[in-house]
């Protein structure tokens, strides 16, 4: 009969039970095809009723490796990227690995300082989000031969992997929509574009394409803000004041379309009729919006997906691995967006959030 032990539980008291040595209880957790199939079930029924929890420290110094691989976002408030990790983590666990998660708040400092920190743990392997990082972060992973991976574009810098899209090609496919239906005078509400590269690359997207239509915005309808609901509905307020003419706005994501959503309505802008917004990722709650939300989808689950097991197979060792992978874009069309109709005069009233 076993008896529980009070206190911490050892490996000794796990080789004492089962009556073999800690080698072997050792090999049984770390190297189970070396002991036979009855021995190593004894060992972990051994394991399960003194509830014993192995090592991490020691078992990783054992198999010189952590079994655990980083990923590092600009901040975890954004729905999107806790769909992601969550599917990240998935595919993970599944190859036997565990997550650690940091952020940055779209600081470069921050991650370069998040990077250490996880190579101090030993992780195996990073998940970074965009490619703006610092270089000598860059060269640091490299130079510890760590493998990592870009998520949420195809920007490679120092010639590594990426598993996303274009964010400049993306965001025509909503600029494009606003045009087809007759729209001329246009507003964009985006993040903050420095350390953001794909806040930067939308921004650039939408000009380029308007430029080709011959519009050309005057820096005053671009507005950059946080990606928060109150500083959205001052951003929109700011671009009605600029232009009031302005029928359609694009919003380099779906919580500053919402910002702006809620700002034009509380102002009694009737949307679509008077003022289209689109948004960018298709959150959930973009769909549930009254009006619903005009917005470009991205596959976020196959986009962390496919970085978690591209990333497992550079830890593999695997060769000729693609550069980047693309993710599936594509726009969404709901109720937020319609025909540009005969300029109305918005009003311009000073609405509490």
């Amino acid at each position: 009969m076993i008896r529980k032990t009070t206190g911490t539980v050892t490996i000794d008291h796990v080789a004492s039970a089962a009556k073999v040595s800690i080698a072997t209880v050792s090999r049984a957790l770390n190297r189970p095809e070396t002991v036979s199939t009855a021995l190593r079930e004894k060992i972990n029924n051994v394991i399960k009723k003194l509830g014993y929890i192995p090592n991490a420290g020691a078992r990783s110094l054992m198999l010189k490796r952590s079994g655990t691989i980083g990923a590092i976002v600009p901040t975890l408030d954004n729905a999107i990227f806790a769909q992601g990790l969550a599917e990240f983590q998935k595919q993970l666990n599944q190859a036997g690995y565990q997550l650690l998660v940091a952020s940055t708040n779209y600081d470069p400092v921050i991650e370069s300082t998040q990077i250490n920190n996880l190579l101090s743990r030993g992780v195996e392997g990073v998940a970074l989000f965009g490619s703006s990082q610092e270089k000598d972060a860059l060269k640091l992973l490299k130079t510890r031969s760590i493998p990592y991976i870009h998520v949420g574009t195809l920007s490679t810098p120092l010639n590594g992997f990426a598993s996303g899209f274009d964010n400049r090609e993306a965001i025509k496919l909503g600029v494009e929509h606003l045009l087809g239906i007759g729209h001329q005078h246009f507003g964009i509400l985006t993040g903050i574009t420095a350390n953001n590269d794909r806040a930067n690359d939308r921004v650039q997207g939408a000009l380029e394409l308007l430029a080709q239509k011959k519009i050309n915005l005057k820096p005053e309808v671009i507005v950059e803000c946080n990606y928060d609901l109150q500083e959205a509905r001052l951003g929109l307020k700011k671009l009605l004041l600029s232009n009031p003419k302005i029928t359609a706005i694009i919003c380099g994501q779906d919580v500053l379309a919402l910002g702006a959503m809620l700002e034009a309505q509380s102002q009694g802008i009737k949307i679509p009729k008077e003022l289209s917004i689109i948004g960018f990722d298709d959150l959930e709650i973009s769909r549930h919006l009254i009006p619903s939300l005009t917005t470009i989808h991205i596959d976020a689950i196959g986009m962390w997906a496919q970085a978690a097991n591209h990333l497992i197979s550079q830890i593999n060792g695997v060769e000729s691995l693609p550069r980047k992978i693309n993710t599936a874009v594509n726009l969404v069309i709901r109720g937020s967006s319609s025909a540009a109709g005969k300029y109305i005069k918005k009003s311009q009233k000073k609405a509490t959030p």
